[in-house]
């Protein structure tokens, strides 16, 4: 049966120039290197300058997956960007992005599921695309968590970075089997019980104020680990596949033990598992497609290979994705 996938046919990224170490982070607040590295695996994370809003750090993205795509923008027939810290309140930052690269055709919107926010884009584009709607989408995962972070809250400014990585996909029609290249299954899940565990406390319509992130971390990471195995397993079994089928795992970039144990569970060798967050911290619904673009750049992930994504971020929501490279 003729059916239309949603092929990744481009793969980019963007990171801020300044680097932030554990060290320098040491001299802010009362945190060590070793105390950092032993509970999130975290060395570094990139901060965005003070003239690079998420939209810039986006648009980086979005030109570095049209060039590995060898497309032009004109191409692009829509734009979700995943981000819990838009530019504005409104316009959409993905609007902003649109008009940068001169696409005055098709719709560009933002989509708000936090760290969770690439694979409910890449859903939501893999939907567009199988219903005809969008002949090319970009689907952008762009931050700049650091507006947001305490500077003087140690549990929390330690674990996350600033950046962006983008995908672009292609409708192309294939036979409706898990041999097709494209994006071959999607599970995204809420729940929104869990709001206090992981938050902003501020906002336009409560405090009228931006906010900051708290977190609930013991409480984050047991959730994390059940959460994220029980979508991958509706998607093995949706599939037919198991750890063993996977090629490459490359899973939302949290906190190394997370990452780790959620491998264990699912039967994922490390050696397959694609980690970035010892350099990029926890860049929220970048990190995905920023490990996407590392491993797509250095040669890892091969045309034909599968490679399972999956993340948790706030509120919670949580997600994973199956794609044919």
């Amino acid at each position: 049966m003729s059916i239309l996938r949603s092929v990744v046919c481009g793969c980019g990224s963007y990171l801020p120039e300044r680097i932030v170490t554990n060290a320098e982070l040491a001299e802010r607040v009362d945190t060590t290197d070793e105390w950092i590295v032993q509970r999130t695996g975290i060395h570094q994370r990139h901060i965005a300058a003070d003239d690079e809003p998420t939209s810039v750090v986006g648009l980086k993205a979005a030109q570095a997956a049209l060039a590995d795509a060898g497309m032009d923008a004109s191409e692009i027939d829509l734009i979700i960007v995943a981000t819990a810290t838009p530019d504005h309140t409104f316009p959409a930052t993905a609007t902003q992005i649109q008009a940068a690269l001169g696409i005055t055709e098709g719709a560009a919107f933002d989509l708000q599921a936090v760290c969770s926010g690439f694979v409910f884009a890449l859903a939501t584009a893999d939907n567009f695309i199988k219903a005809g709607g969008a002949r090319a989408a970009l689907v952008i995962g762009a931050e700049t968590f650091s507006r947001i972070l305490d500077w003087e809250d140690r549990t929390t400014c330690v674990l996350f970075g600033d950046g962006a990585g983008a995908v672009v996909l292609k409708a192309e029609q294939g036979e409706g089997t898990l041999a097709d290249r494209g994006v071959l299954a999607t599970h995204i899940r809420s729940d929104g019980r869990y709001k206090n565990k992981l938050y902003v406390d501020g906002g336009a319509g409560s405090t009228k104020t931006v906010g900051f992130l708290r977190m609930e971390g013991k409480e984050v990471f047991r959730h994390a680990v059940q959460n994220l195995a029980e979508t991958v397993r509706h998607t093995f079994a949706a599939t037919g596949l198991s750890g063993n089928d996977i090629d490459w795992f490359v899973p939302h970039q949290a906190n190394r033990r997370i990452i780790d144990a959620t491998a264990d569970k699912l039967g994922i060798a490390h050696d397959r598992v694609v980690v970035t967050v010892d350099r990029h911290g926890n860049t929220s619904a970048a990190s995905i497609p920023l490990a996407l673009a590392e491993a797509h750049r250095d040669g890892r992930i091969q045309p034909g290979q599968l490679v399972l994504i999956e993340a948790m971020g706030g509120g919670f929501t949580w997600g994973s994705a199956l794609i044919r490279w």
